[in-house]
């Protein structure tokens, strides 16, 4: 199969929160990869934070053991290098299971959603030995970044390969008078990556309206990564539909 520039990464933290209401296993996590995966989703992401309100330790290996059969696709786990990140992706790769890329996400323990990015200078010292960690165990690793073009070529010295930027206050921005200015902070802030030679993802509240504008907008976007919107818009379309409709933002 082959994918447009942009790659679609479906999160599949709301599908697990759902799941972890009862313990009948339903809805299953991996059936839903599976189904996104058909459907024509370049990856899975998952955010497996220390309290297991959705994505669970199992969850992790299962997928892993999922993607083994979709080696064209990539297998993302972004969460805090802090906290329990790192013992997920050692123990993907202790089993020789797949796993590609390693988002880095400044969450606190009990945090409601993500809602910052790092920042530097703080923060450059103590990331620079979890990225040298995640590229030992030859894993790429993108930062969860704001929009702020000055910190890219920081993010770049500390060892990332790529930057995920923290696309809310696009979304909230999103038919108003601030979306113009939004938009153009953002493509600032992608080209500021380029520039430093990183990669660029997004990623937090771009669903099916504003999500063509923005890939359309900034420059090199290799991925974004979807959770909320898509598995609310599954819930009314079925998952077939839905990737398709996100794809058709991503290539239109």
């Amino acid at each position: 199969m082959k994918f447009g520039t942009t790659h679609l990464s479906v999160n599949l933290n709301k599908v697990a929160l759902v799941r972890n209401t009862r313990y009948l296993g339903i809805p299953s996590v991996t059936r839903a990869a599976t189904l996104c995966l058909q459907a024509g989703a370049a990856g899975i992401t998952v955010h497996p934070r220390p309290d297991a309100r959705h994505i669970r330790a199992q969850d992790v290996v299962d997928l892993g053991v999922l993607l083994k059969d979709w080696p064209e696709r990539e297998f993302n786990v972004e969460g805090n290098p802090f906290h329990n990140l790192m013992d997920c992706v050692a123990d993907l790769r202790a089993r020789d299971l797949p796993v590609h890329q390693v988002t880095f996400v400044p969450d606190g323990e009990g945090q409601f959603t993500s809602d910052h990015g790092w920042s530097f200078p703080a923060d450059a010292e103590r990331l620079r030995p979890l990225i040298a960690q995640a590229h030992a165990l030859r894993l790429r690793v993108s930062l969860f970044m704001d929009a702020e073009p000055s910190a890219m070529q920081a993010a770049k010295d500390v060892g990332a390969d790529r930057v995920e930027l923290y696309t809310e206050p696009y979304a909230a921005a999103w038919g108003t008078p601030e979306q113009a200015s939004q938009l153009k902070r953002f493509a600032e802030a992608a080209q500021a990556a380029l520039d430093a030679g990183l990669g660029v993802n997004a990623g937090h509240d771009l669903n099916r309206d504003n999500l063509a504008a923005f890939v359309r907008q900034v420059p090199g976007v290799s991925e974004v990564s979807i959770g909320h919107a898509l598995i609310a818009d599954a819930l009314e379309l079925g998952y077939g539909e839905t990737i398709r409709a996100y794809l058709g933002c991503l290539h239109a």
